[in-house]
């Protein structure tokens, strides 16, 4: 079962470590995956995560379940948009994670499978501590290409609908759309026009 969970997809701003957005698949008990996407703190050798799911996520049980999950460097911003949205109808290809009960998503460049060393809910934000026990590489990732960018950007905004003004927030899509206007291939045009349309209705929706 696939369930995304917008407020996993904000951008953290802690000092003390870098943030790199990403993909996680995680399961429970019965084996049911989840996909979503997160941007957990990690440390320079990739040896360590923080990640910060919210308690009412899907990530955040499966997680405080098993105990384990894959996090995923990925420049595939077309599922990562679906999964932003919750707009993904279909499992895409997976194989078995090597140290762990879980899965890992064919299209990443690199994974890393991670165990939960301790969890703090003292707060709505959790802070759960992991450490890497596997990784691995899949294939070259492809670049630092604007268009990635702007879908990933735009991804974040999607998700931010009920903080953000509406004029405020479209002004900001106008700056990514040229970027991917000009340097999009047919997944980061489709990506981007997905998210368009999400945020036409989430704000319809909320002034009807």
């Amino acid at each position: 079962m696939i369930q995304a969970y917008c407020q996993e997809f904000e951008i953290l701003q802690e000092a003390a470590g870098m943030i790199l957005e990403g993909m996680v698949t995680s399961q429970n008990e019965s084996g049911e995956l989840n996909i979503a996407p997160m941007g957990p703190q990690v440390d320079q050798g990739m040896t360590q995560f923080i990640l910060r799911p919210f308690q009412t996520s899907r990530t955040f049980s499966n997680l405080k379940e098993t105990r384990s999950g894959v996090f995923h460097v990925v420049d595939d911003v077309l599922l990562l948009a679906k999964t932003a949205i919750g707009t993904l109808q279909e499992i895409p290809e997976t194989f078995p994670a090597e140290k762990i009960s879980g899965r890992v998503l064919a299209s990443a460049c690199r994974w890393y499978e991670f165990q939960i060393e301790s969890i703090d809910e003292s707060e709505a934000r959790t802070v759960m501590q992991a450490k890497v026990i596997h990784h691995g590489r899949i294939r070259d990732y492809f670049g630092l290409n604007r268009a990635k960018h702007a879908v990933l950007e735009a991804a974040i905004l999607a998700t931010r609908t009920h903080l953000i003004e509406q004029g405020d927030l479209l002004a900001q899509y106008q700056t990514l759309a040229e970027i991917v206007r000009k340097t999009a291939g047919p997944d980061e045009e489709t990506a981007f026009r997905l998210l368009e349309e999400f945020i036409s209705k989430a704000y319809a929706e909320t002034q009807s």
